[in-house]
């Protein structure tokens, strides 16, 4: 089982899931290149100008690891990421697990992604222009509502990200529009669904749950977009539960 953190984390994100999890599979965690402590100066932003670089990683680490049968587990934008891993290699990947995705955040002519252009250009205005203010008001929404403690671990892992990264990193993901690979996946996949995610929305979830053939939603109590540190209890039932079906 891979685990993949998504923006401005890093793999200490899953180390409430982790040690359940790893009761039935062998867990991998990683930090992506420019993130946590991974070697930024292995960061190159020629590769990372989109999705397909990071993708590309995730291919490597299974095949230097000789993963094989892989449950990739995708947080946020690292559930495209597992998209685009699973497109470029399916026959390394058993399933996927897809944990808040959004396949575009800006709203387009008949699709909601939950974020007007006008959104997404003051966030990445935030990032150039205030980057001591960004963390804590971007914390606090993608942690949600009731939960202090993911916010304040969100702004503390916000601000360990190399702000050169963060800002680039930031652009690829509130920017991508994956929607047109979601029909192109081909492994079991679990769509996990918070209440009141901000980030990405239950209408989103339900379009990527429409739009991947024969994939499961499943909608659970967590608030916010960080079930795997709000309520990690209920967020390794759900991937259990799944993977037992």
């Amino acid at each position: 089982m891979l685990l993949a953190h998504g923006f401005g984390c890093d793999q200490t994100m899953w180390r409430s899931v982790a040690p359940a999890l790893a009761t039935d599979h062998r867990v991998v965690t990683f930090d992506h290149v420019g993130s946590g402590d991974s070697d930024v100066a292995a960061y190159d932003p020629r590769r990372y100008r989109s999705l397909a670089g990071y993708a590309e990683d995730v291919v490597g680490i299974c095949r230097e690891l000789d993963l094989t049968d892989v449950v990739f587990v995708g947080h946020s934008v690292s559930a495209m990421i597992g998209v685009l891993a699973t497109r470029r290699a399916p026959e390394l990947f058993g399933a996927l697990v897809m944990v808040g995705p959004s396949p575009r955040y800006v709203d387009d002519e008949g699709y909601t992604g939950g974020f007007s252009r006008a959104d997404v250009a003051a966030l990445l205005d935030s990032l150039d222009s205030d980057p001591d203010q960004w963390s804590p008001a971007l914390a606090a929404v993608v942690a949600g509502p009731g939960n202090p403690g993911t916010a304040a671990e969100l702004q503390r892992s916000f601000c360990r990200t190399d702000p050169e990264v963060a800002r680039q990193f930031a652009r690829v993901t509130f920017l991508s529009d994956n929607r047109a690979d979601l029909p192109a996946v081909t492994v079991p996949t679990l769509v996990l669904q918070c209440t009141d995610d901000s980030i990405a929305p239950e209408v989103v979830g339900r379009y990527v749950h429409e739009h991947v053939p024969g994939s499961v939603f499943t909608r659970l109590a967590a608030t916010g977009h960080c079930p795997h540190l709000s309520a990690p209890e209920e967020t390794v039932a759900a991937i259990r539960a799944f993977l037992g079906s």
